[in-house]
């Protein structure tokens, strides 16, 4: 099977579909989701999205800007972080347009109500209840199905991008001519692999959570986008800064974690220890407002300080009521499992959730490769730097979106199908008769993150994550050479891929540094 398309989205969280809806109307566009058009992380973002309107008297540009950039832990691309910064009006507008219901204050429903966040100096962030990503979700799939130049396939897993590799032609990195044709799917329902040839593609496949035990992220994290792009000899950027969500609720029977707002902390909830003890000023004068990282260590050291899986998140001195109001699934999901947030502590636990690194892009959204463009948690667009503020991600989405669609429609009708591509070769290949060397490896490979390459580093621990992974990385190639195609075989070498990266940007970085941090180095700073 062949599909040509004038553009191809690799993706269905929010910067796949509003660069869908962006260009829709000069061309036809096709959407290829792995399972089912709303399970993305998009869907799992519960704080809100960060940005500074006219009505916000308090608030302006450059105090946003100032707080992303510290904290960026001060290696933020400047010119990135104002873009986006000054187009988040403009990104609010397209998504209310677009039907997505932001909550309004009580007493004027022609303003927003905003929270604030960890990190913010003011109250700036637009959301609807605690689940501002399924609501951003469900209004989003509802305009692209809708819509007429749109093709959606679910149950579609990019497996690789399509270059002049395809043709016969040596591709080296750092090359500066490289071509983006399509990608091979593969089917996942008649595990056929089809060819998609497009004029330009969007990559949008979010993060890699999975790589890590403890995440927030849904099980098709997977560093898809990553993995083939680094396949296809692009180039990836700053793969060692994995922000870890300070608090996710505690239920180890529970994957992936179910995430507690950074809101809650904004709201007047206290972290505590076991102790009863509120111990985050030990660590930042500001206290339980601190950048993500900084929380997540404290947490980290005060864990390893009283050996404990946990600490918690003290509620019990706000409004019941209010809490409810502003917190209905957190409220109803703590409730599930016996703990009432009105009278109960929340037991939580730092957890894997966002990449601030990944495909390098330009402040256009172009990658490395010709006529692939990047948005959303699989790129490195130098907004977050080494820690993503918080509630930056849906913004910095859909503002990419936009600025990739605006140079997708220029650029592609320089891009020829090119139906010379051969279709996807797999003779000689088997179905795999030995299922639990995939589910082993992947077991051990997220082991092998987790507790080598997690919030604390050395150089001792990031040595044996590279020999361990080799190993595995070695016995899964040559599987993947004898067997046919599978969505496991699939995602464990994308993992693989992935953590190679991280390890190998980690070694690299002798510092510690926003969401790095090296034991070996815990103040030192390259010069």
């Amino acid at each position: 099977m062949r599909i040509t398309t004038d553009y191809l989205v690799i993706g269905s969280g929010l910067a796949g579909l509003s660069f869908a809806l962006k260009v829709a109307e000069t061309g036809t566009v096709t959407i290829i989701s792995k399972t089912k058009l709303d399970e993305t992380n998009t869907s799992y973002a519960q704080g809100g999205i960060a940005a500074v309107l006219e009505t916000s008297s308090s608030d302006n540009f450059q105090k946003h800007i100032d707080d992303t950039l510290v904290a960026g832990a001060g290696i933020c691309d400047k010119a990135a972080v104002e873009k986006v910064i000054e187009y988040a009006p403009l990104a609010i507008k397209d998504l209310v347009s677009w039907g997505t219901q932001f909550d309004k204050n009580e007493d004027n429903q022609d303003t927003f109500d905003l929270h604030r966040e960890g990190g913010h100096s003011n109250h700036r962030i637009l959301h609807h209840k605690d689940n501002t990503g399924f609501e951003v979700q469900r209004a989003l799939c509802e305009k692209v199905r809708s819509h007429k130049n749109i093709t959606i396939y679910e149950n579609f897993f990019a497996v690789d991008l399509i270059t002049q590799h395809h043709l016969g032609n040596l591709v080296k990195r750092h090359q500066g001519d490289i071509k983006c044709y399509g990608v091979y799917a593969l089917n996942l329902e008649n595990h056929k692999v089809v060819t998609i040839l497009a004029k330009a593609t969007m990559l949008a496949t979010g993060g890699s959570g999975q790589l890590f035990l403890t995440t927030t992220n849904p099980v098709v994290a997977t560093g898809d986008g990553f993995a083939m792009v680094y396949r296809a000899k692009g180039i990836v950027d700053n793969m060692e800064f994995v922000q870890f969500h300070p608090t996710a609720l505690y239920n180890p029977s529970e994957s992936p974690n179910f995430l507690i707002t950074e809101a809650m902390r904004g709201f007047g909830a206290i972290l505590r220890n076991k102790n009863n003890e509120a111990f985050m000023t030990r660590y930042d004068e500001r206290g339980n407002l601190a950048p993500r990282d900084i929380v997540s260590r404290a947490i980290d050291n005060e864990m390893k300080k009283n050996g404990d899986d946990h600490v918690y998140l003290d509620c019990r001195h706000l409004d019941a009521e209010a809490l409810k109001e502003h917190f209905p699934h957190i409220y109803e999901k703590c409730l599930s499992i016996g703990i009432d947030i009105t009278k109960d502590m929340i037991p939580v636990t730092p957890a894997a959730h966002y990449f601030c690194g990944g495909v390098k892009v330009d402040l256009e959204g172009r990658t490395s490769i010709k006529y692939l463009y990047a948005a959303g948690e699989t790129t490195c667009t130098g907004l977050h730097g080494g820690n993503r503020l918080a509630s930056n991600s849906l913004l910095e989405a859909i503002a990419y979106a936009d600025f990739a669609s605006k140079v997708a429609i220029k650029e592609k009708d320089e891009n020829e199908w090119q139906h010379a591509i051969p279709d996807w070769n797999d003779e000689g290949t088997s179905h795999p008769e030995e299922m639990i060397l995939i589910t082993q490896s992947l077991k051990e490979v997220r082991q092998i993150l987790s507790n080598y390459v997690g919030i604390v580093r050395s150089e001792v621990r990031l040595k044996r994550a590279f020999n361990r992974l080799w190993t595995i990385y070695s016995e899964t190639e040559e599987l993947y050479q004898q067997t046919k195609l599978s969505r496991k075989l699939c995602e464990l070498r994308n993992l693989i891929q992935v953590g190679y990266l991280v390890i190998k940007a980690a070694k690299a970085r002798k510092e510690s540094v926003g969401a790095h941090y090296m034991a070996d180095y815990p103040n030192k700073k390259n010069k």
